[in-house]
């Protein structure tokens, strides 16, 4: 059973394999609150998957241990069972949904693991590995609903605490529930009057469903950025756990999570992956009441695939109104452009696109400008388009 013993045991078995990665005070991203990040984007293979899953692994018997062990995931969790695998000279069969990131699936070789790609998402992965478990006699590591495992991520709860006083509240990203469970049982035990808040994307609310709804739900589909949360079902340990341990779950979009990640990176100078952002998306837009409060949000890892980096902050920016695009209907002649770019430059805009358009507009020798620009915020923008409305402009 778990209990908080076992979380201690737990820190003193991976106190030589995980790094205990330190508070970090934020700085305008959240200013109604005093707010920390909990970087496990910085922890060893890039999240906080390791510690559950190396615990686990340690407290394999010797036989299950020659047998080889095998996992499925959607990559984080896949990097951590490899890496305590080899390093304790076990073998490790890795089942992996084909939508996984190539980075993420190049690191879990890279830590020691034989891979199988399975058609389809997390869900159809994990049916995989059962079948070559009950084929092959592997023991099944699971990502989530294993109690050794959801006391390894516990750890990070007692870190938390043994460094920072008179906590309000932890905000934690939920996919199958095992991060949560772990950080609400221990930090619950310890600290009874610290909230816990629950952060799944829209795109993929199988606890936030299951929970609101009192039994265990299994979504049809799942679709979101945050690869490493999209799970179709909770697990039976983490949905009793969340139920019980958990104040709160609120649901963020894939725009929020974008413009989580640009912040991270604007602000703090850190990298995380789209599962890894989701906790400060929900202290970005306010999804619980947080004004004045003291509060660790954590980044629950850092393996963004680096080609879709660019499409996430060009996301990021177009919600945040950091970019915008305008279209203006004109008449073809000389000097509008010039114009246009003018007002844009008087407003403090910036235009970094231009493009010409001929189309269906009122006037024979009428024509469409589509303009580029980077901007502050939201703000700004309408601030140009009232401008160039004021200056006899026609915005479509």
């Amino acid at each position: 059973m778990l209990s908080l013993d076992k979380v201690f045991n737990a820190q003193t078995v991976l106190r030589n394999l995980v790094r205990e990665t330190k508070l970090v005070r934020a700085y305008g991203i959240a200013p109604d609150c005093e707010l920390y990040l909990k970087p496990e984007n910085l922890q060893i293979t890039g999240s906080f998957k390791v510690r559950g899953s190396a615990y686990k692994i340690a407290m394999l018997t010797d036989e299950e241990k020659k047998k080889g062990v095998i996992a499925c995931s959607a990559g984080n969790h896949a990097q951590g069972v490899a890496l305590a695998a080899t390093q304790n000279g076990i073998k490790s069969l890795i089942c992996l949904p084909d939508s996984a990131p190539i980075s993420k699936v190049e690191a879990t070789k890279g830590y020691g693991a034989e891979v199988c790609l399975v058609e389809g998402c997390y869900d159809d992965a994990y049916q995989k590995a059962l079948e070559l478990r009950d084929r092959e006699g592997y023991t099944f590591v699971h990502p989530f609903d294993d109690e050794n495992v959801i006391a390894g991520q516990g750890t990070i709860a007692l870190e938390i605490l043994n460094e920072l006083d008179n906590i309000d509240a932890i905000v934690v990203p939920i996919g199958g529930g095992g991060l949560i469970s772990g950080i609400a049982y221990t930090a619950k035990q310890i600290r009874p009057s610290i909230r816990i808040y629950g952060v799944q994307v829209a795109g993929a609310p199988s606890m936030y469903n299951s929970v609101k709804d009192g039994e265990i739900e299994c979504l049809s589909s799942v679709s979101t950025i945050a690869d490493g949360i999209a799970v179709k079902k909770p697990g039976e340990n983490t949905y009793a756990l969340v139920k019980e341990y958990v104040d709160e779950i609120a649901l963020v979009t894939d725009d929020e999570v974008s413009s989580a990640i640009l912040a991270l990176i604007e602000k703090q100078k850190m990298i995380a992956e789209g599962a890894g952002a989701t906790a400060v998306a929900a202290v970005m837009f306010d999804k619980f009441h947080l004004k004045g409060k003291r509060v660790v949000a954590v980044v629950s890892g850092g393996n963004i695939d680096v080609t879709s980096l660019s499409r996430v902050i060009d996301r990021g920016l177009l919600k945040s109104g950091r970019s915008s695009s305008l279209l203006i209907e004109l008449i073809d002649k000389p000097g509008q452009l010039k114009e246009i770019s003018r007002i844009i430059a008087d407003c403090g805009g910036n235009v970094t696109g231009v493009h010409y358009e001929k189309g269906d507009t009122e006037s024979v020798n009428g024509c469409f400008l589509r303009i580029e620009m980077e901007t502050r915020d939201f703000e700004h923008v309408n601030l140009i388009t009232q401008t160039l409305r004021a200056e006899g402009f026609k915005l479509v």
